[in-house]
Formats: structure tokens, sequence, C-alpha cells
């Protein structure tokens, strides 16, 4: 019986028992452990915002001058010396008397033009008188008649020289310059003072042959003053004819300046409503370029699947971009991990309200905006809030 029971026999007989075992439990087990899912076939998360179109007014913005809406230079009707003139600065009203000339011989010669009139009265007179008793000839009343009017003429003119003498103002403003002093001769038609009527205010500005058509007489601009300031007006003359030069339009807009608050001659930035249209306002980060080169966002769909949308900005400013090209209602992308393609599918979640910026109410937009860019996506970097 001991030479049946071998001790080496008893540990191979052992050895391949074990083996068994665990070549047997390797094939139960087998079918149980699965394979990991290859890295490509994740689906990835992202969060994303609804965001809402809202009407807003495109604007054209463009620099010129403010000038006055009137400038009048005084002449003088008759020379002489300038006896009298305002003072520089003065208000004054149209009609008003800002000056006077020297009035020389005039005086004598009115006196001598009322004696002609008078003396050709009196024989005008006589030669009717004779002619209505036909004593005298009709031919000869009507010599005096002829004289006498004559001499009427002479005494209109001198006493308008005698009234020119009197400087008035030609309009209602201020006197800006005083061109010629007390004292000095001035001949007829020589410049005497500037008045400036600063009463309307017109900012002058060049508007581009692309632009031109949306512009419109009587539409309202903001115009707002180099150095602070703004004011509203309007405008009041389109040119019908481009600068051959430029190719550009002068445009003018009108604004109250009653108060005198506004200097002439300041630089100003006129902005002109032209056109309304419906945008989405968002994150400047957010934008992306396809493969050929077109600027737009990535959007979730129904069936949470990414889109790629092209978009064009409309309005910049410090709180975001408005952008066109999209629904009325969309689900733009804010936050994701890698980057996205067309038509792959995601898993979403509504963006964290740390990752928004504080957006004003607006009757139009009822929805916020999202103001963060897509966290970890391919060529995008965190933008700080506006």
């Amino acid at each position: 019986m001991r030479r049946l029971i071998n001790p080496t026999s008893v540990v191979f007989v052992a050895i391949i028992l074990v083996i068994a075992v665990w070549i047997g439990r390797g094939m139960l087990f087998r079918e149980q452990v699965q394979a990991p899912e290859p890295e490509d076939e994740r689906v990835p998360r992202v969060a994303a915002s609804w965001s809402e179109a809202e009407d807003i007014t495109l604007e054209l913005v463009l620099y010129g001058d403010v000038e006055p809406v009137q400038v009048t230079i005084l002449r003088a009707r008759v020379d002489g010396i300038i006896e009298e003139i305002a003072a520089q600065g003065s208000h004054v009203s149209r009609g008003d008397r800002v000056g006077r000339v020297s009035a020389d011989d005039r005086t004598a010669r009115l006196a001598r033009a009322e004696a002609q009139v008078a003396s050709a009265s009196r024989d005008y007179d006589a030669a009717r008188g004779l002619a209505d008793r036909d004593i005298g000839t009709e031919a000869e009343a009507q010599a005096r008649r002829a004289e006498l009017e004559a001499a009427r003429a002479e005494l209109q003119t001198i006493e308008l020289e005698i009234a020119n003498t009197e400087l008035t103002a030609p309009i209602d403003g201020v006197i800006n310059e005083v061109i010629t002093d007390i004292g000095s001769y001035v001949s007829v038609g020589g410049e005497v003072l500037e008045v400036v009527d600063n009463a309307r205010l017109i900012a002058s500005v060049q508007v581009q042959q692309t632009a031109i058509q949306g512009i419109r007489t009587g539409m309202p601009a903001l115009v707002r003053f180099i150095g602070g300031g703004a004011q509203e007006g309007e405008v009041r003359f389109v040119s019908a004819v481009a600068d051959a030069a430029t190719r550009t339009f002068r445009v003018e807009v009108e604004m109250d300046n009653s108060d005198g608050a506004l200097p002439s001659g300041l630089s100003a930035e006129v902005v002109l409503p032209f056109e309304t249209v419906s945008a989405h306002r968002v994150s400047p980060a957010l934008g992306r370029l396809d493969e050929q080169g077109r600027l737009g966002v990535h959007v979730v769909d129904d069936d949470d699947r990414i889109a790629f949308l092209p978009v064009e900005v409309v309005r910049a400013r410090g709180d975001g971009v408005w952008i066109t090209g999209l629904a009325d209602r969309a689900r733009i992308v804010t936050i994701s991990q890698g980057s996205l393609a067309p038509g792959q599918r995601v898993t979403v979640t509504e963006t964290p309200p740390e990752y928004l910026g504080d957006i004003p109410d607006n009757d139009a937009a009822p929805a916020e905006v999202p103001h963060e860019p897509e966290a970890g996506s391919e060529n995008a970097a965190p933008a700080e809030d506006d």
C-alpha cells in the first residue's frame, strides 16, 4: 500500500489540480470582464444657456464739427468814419442798433434836396393851374411834374443814405467779432462786425456712400461732444450730391442751444440710428472659427447634438456683443470639455450662475444671455466679467 501512494505523485497531482482550477476560473469570469470603452466614444458634457433675441437699433457713428446755424457779416451800406460800434460778445436781436457811420455832408445834402422838392412842387402846381385854364400847355405841366419827381427821388436817396449810417443787427445772435473799430474808415460794402446765431447748432458729418441710403431728413440723432456732454437733435439736411474728392455725402444734424450753453466749433461724435434688427447678446469669448474661417457659436439642438452656426457681429460694447444668424431662441454652449464638432452628441447641463455675467433686465430679452466662454474648448480662454 505504501508503494502505491508515492509522495512525489501526490505533489504532482496537487499541482495539476491547482492549474486546472485557475484555468477554469479564468474561463468562467472571462465574459464578465468588459473591455474599457474607447476614449473617443465617451459622450462629452457641456453647459449651455438659453438666449432670446432682442430688437436693437443699429447705429452709424461718425465724427464731425459743430457749427452755428448762421454766421452773418454786417457790411456798411455807406462810406464814412465809424463813430460808434457795439462791444464784442454783446447779445443782439435783429434790427438792434449796433453802430453808426459818420453823416459827413449828408445833412446838408438833405436840406438841399428838401428845398429842391419844395421848389419843384411849386413850379408844378403853377404849370398845372395854367394848363387847366388853357393858358399854359399840358406839355409844360408834365415837364414840371417830371422835375418834381426827380427832386423827390433825390430826397429819398439822401434820406436812405442817412438812415444807413445807423448800423443794425442783421440777425439774432452774439457779436462774435468787431472787424472795424471806432475811428476807422469803412467803404461801401466794407466788413464791420460778425454776428453768430448760436441758438441752434449744426453738427456736420460726412457719410460714406454705403450708408447714405439709410439716412433721411427728420430722423433723430444723438450728438456727443468731445470733452463731455450730449444733445439730441434731428437730421435737417442730406446732400443730394457726393463730394467729388471723397465720395461722401454731407449730413447736418440740428440741435437746440437756446440757452447758449454750447459754443460753436466743438468736435463731436454723431450717432445716427438707421436700422432695427433682432440679435442675441453674448460674451465675445463664445465666438469660434470653423474650417472656412467663419465666425460662429456652438449651440445645442433638440436632440442634444452640437451645431455650429455662423453669426455676424452687429454691435460691440463693453457689456458684450450682439450677433445675428441664430434663431429667436437658441441654447448656446457656454462651457465644454475639449473640442466640439457639429453633429456630436453631448450631455447638457445648465450654466452655473457664477459663470453668467450680470445682465440688466430687458423687456425684449427676458432670458439671461451667457457672458462666459466655453471653458477648456479649443482656442478659448476664460474671460473676465464684463
